[in-house]
């Protein structure tokens, strides 16, 4: 037995169905299944329970259109495998550091500086708070305060370890200081943590903030690293008050309007609790428009063929609409924010954040991008042409 355990290796999944157990142990009771492998609590905000769970019934969406005059439209595979990957604690995972490299829990402890500012945990929560242009602009800052079992691109940022982890949750120093930044960053987004719950609301300039990260949408970018931060960090129950939030505001009062795929496709993801995650998407459903378009319900039930039937086994995903043919690796990473149809894309809906170069790509996926401004075929050659010409190219990457 214990050869055949050392032989095993971890088999990464081929497709977005592999990836996302959100909907495999579906049932009138909601009990959680067993994906969470993390150690980490499976608590959740007591006001989780009050939320909508959805039509009763049949939950798959209806087409009102014939699927042939319908754009097509499909998942990232590329957003499903990160985080995968991460719900399942990063398989192919590192040996540990040794107790004297923890520089993520010794940042927190005020013991050192992050590099390259050279600016202490301290300084950043009592002065960065309400300097937005400063948390804005600066791109080196986000690795350390919500580190993470993957290399982000601030190089100088260590990978959090499973010890680091267990150690820091043991920390009140840090664990204090930690809740500190999430609510410096909260603040930042025209938000405010209202009890050790996780419970939030919007704070007293959520206008003025709220139009800025439904236009600065890198930090959706940030926003993932921080939910997949809480979650590594002991705050899992953290995560679903924030999503449900960013839900209610982009698809239902429509003051973040740019953020509703970001959010579907990423942020509803890293909740390890399917269970959850279901919560969250009933709710999205019940506002998504088109209704026909939503990609994140269960899967259709299958009838089976009929004898003699050409081509019954055809299936179709998610939303309805019958699946494109498999496309080349490099072209399947689209995934997040906004549905834009690029020049050369055949029709087929792209997104802004796996076109851009993010904290959050983990080491294989980072070798295998090509830098801002070179020549690129397909979806994301024609958004890192019009990222440049936004001025994106000339900022630090996450």
């Amino acid at each position: 037995m214990g050869n055949l355990l050392g032989n095993w290796r971890f088999k990464e999944p081929s497709t977005v169905e592999e990836c996302d157990s959100t909907w495999g142990s579906d049932s009138e009771s909601d009990e959680p299944a067993a994906e969470d492998d993390s150690g980490i609590s499976d608590s959740v905000s007591p006001a989780e329970s009050e939320w909508p769970a959805g039509n009763n019934g049949d939950l798959s969406p209806k087409l009102t259109d014939s699927p042939e005059f319908l754009p097509k439209m499909k998942r990232s595979f590329y957003a499903a495998r990160d985080l995968y990957k991460y719900r399942h604690c990063y398989p192919s995972y590192k040996k540990s550091r040794q107790p004297n490299e923890y520089r993520n829990l010794r940042f927190y402890l005020n013991k050192i500086p992050l590099v390259p500012d050279g600016i202490y945990i301290e300084e950043i929560l009592t002065r960065w708070r309400g300097d937005y242009d400063k948390l804005e602009h600066n791109h080196t800052y986000i690795q350390w305060l919500f580190p993470l079992r993957e290399q982000g691109l601030n190089f100088y940022a260590h990978e959090l370890t499973q010890d680091e982890i267990k150690e820091f949750q043991s920390t009140r120093e840090a664990k204090r200081r930690f809740l500190a930044a999430y609510s410096l960053m909260l603040d930042f987004y025209g938000i405010k943590l209202l009890d050790k719950s996780g419970n939030v609301a919007r704070s007293s300039n959520w206008q003025e903030r709220f139009h800025h990260l439904n236009e600065s949408q890198h930090n959706y970018l940030r926003i993932t690293r921080i939910l997949k931060s809480l979650g590594e960090l002991g705050y899992e129950a953290f995560k679903a008050p924030l999503v449900r939030l960013f839900l209610e505001e982009s698809l239902h009062r429509n003051t973040l309007p740019n953020m509703q795929h970001s959010i579907l496709e990423y942020f509803v993801y890293t909740i390890r609790r399917p269970a959850a995650r279901r919560h969250l998407l009933r709710y999205a459903r019940q506002h998504y428009k088109p209704a026909h378009a939503f990609l994140w319900g269960p899967p259709p039930k299958r009838s089976k063929p009929k004898s003699g039937d050409v081509g019954a086994s055809v299936g179709a995903g998610s939303s309805g609409i019958r699946a494109p043919a498999p496309t080349p690796e490099p072209q399947r990473r689209g995934g997040e924010t906004s549905f834009i149809p690029a020049s050369g894309c055949s029709g087929t809906f792209v997104s802004y954040h796996d076109a851009t170069v993010c904290q959050d790509v983990d080491a294989e996926s980072l070798n295998a991008y090509t830098p801002l401004g070179s020549s690129m075929d397909g979806p994301e050659g024609v958004f890192m042409m019009m990222l440049e010409r936004n001025n994106y190219s000339g900022s630090v990457p996450l």
